[in-house]
C-alpha cells in the first residue's frame, strides 16, 4: 500500500504536506511490516530544530531498533502522544493513527526532492 498523495524518502519515511507550511510524517506500511511489531517510539521534544537526513527519533519493535529520520529540515510543532501508550498504531495504522511527528518547514519547496508514489514503489520492489 503506497497512497498517492504522500511523498517518501528513501528510508522509508511519508510526508504529508499540511497547511501553512507544515509537513505530517511517519514510517511506511512498507517499513512497519520489515520492523514487525512496534513496542517504543522515541520521538523528538517539540520545538527541536530537525535537519534534513538526520535521526530525530527511534522505532522499536520486536525483531530490531530502527532510527526515524527526519525528510525535511524545520522545528518539530506536534508528536503523536498517542504512540506513548498504543505504539501498534504504527503496524496498524501507519497512514493515519500511527503518524509520528508534524513540522514546520525551513522552506516550502522542501518536499519537492522527495519520491513520488511511483518512484517509492519501484524503490519497495528492488528491496524486496
Amino acid at each position: 500500500m503506497v497512497p498517492e498523495e504522500l511523498r517518501y524518502t528513501p528510508q522509508h519515511e511519508w510526508v504529508l504536506a499540511g497547511g501553512e507550511g507544515t509537513v505530517r510524517v511517519g514510517i511506511t506500511d512498507y517499513a512497519q511490516r520489515q520492523l514487525g511489531d512496534v513496542v517504543y517510539v522515541q520521538l523528538p521534544p517539540l520545538g527541536s530544530s530537525v535537519a534534513s537526513g538526520e535521526p530525530v527519533g527511534e522505532v522499536e519493535s520486536t525483531k530490531s531498533v530502527s532510527e526515524l529520520f527526519a525528510p525535511v529540515a524545520g522545528e518539530v510543532i506536534a508528536c503523536n502522544d498517542a504512540l506513548r501508550d498504543n505504539p501498534g498504531l504504527v503496524n496498524s495504522d501507519p497512514y493515519g493513527g500511527g503518524w509520528m511527528i508534524e513540522v514546520k518547514v525551513a522552506q516550502r519547496s522542501a518536499t519537492d526532492s522527495l519520491m513520488g508514489a511511483e518512484d517509492y514503489r519501484m524503490l519497495i520492489e528492488e528491496d524486496g
